[in-house]
């Protein structure tokens, strides 16, 4: 048995899962090869942005949420303060110079030895540029 691809998803992906109804990314979530992770900071990024994902879905809370649930159970959430600060720090160096809301999801990436899924093209191809290159791609 093949193990499972360990893939760390970032806020941006979540929102274009919740604001696309035809969108690509909902279609991996169903996929038996991959285990999802994120870091407790998500929940964080969906309260920030809620009215906004609001409005640009155009869907009753009440339709978002169940979006939301449906995604979330998909996803395992992790702590940050289980990652070593080592390895945030680490993280940190990587994502400092381009927006430093992204080291908890690079730090869980390097921690899991996990694929970082993300749809920012800056960040991709800064920390491209930095010698990271563990990014799930479909």
């Amino acid at each position: 048995m093949n193990p499972k691809i360990k893939v760390i998803i970032d806020s941006n992906i979540l929102f274009s899962f919740l604001l696309s109804k035809d969108n690509k990314f909902k279609f991996i979530l169903f996929s038996k090869n991959i285990e999802f992770y994120t870091c407790n900071f998500l929940f964080v990024e969906i309260f920030k942005h809620k009215d906004k994902i609001k409005n640009i879905s155009k869907l009753d809370e009440d339709e978002i949420l169940w979006q939301l649930e449906n995604i979330l159970g998909k996803i395992t959430f992790i702590k940050e303060d289980i990652i070593p600060k080592e390895i945030f720090r680490e993280a940190y160096n990587l994502t400092k110079d381009i927006d430093e809301k992204d080291t908890p999801f690079v730090a869980l990436s390097i921690f899991l030895n996990g694929l970082l899924l993300t749809g920012d093209k800056k960040l991709k191809n800064h920390l491209k540029q930095k010698g990271f290159s563990n990014f799930f791609e479909f």
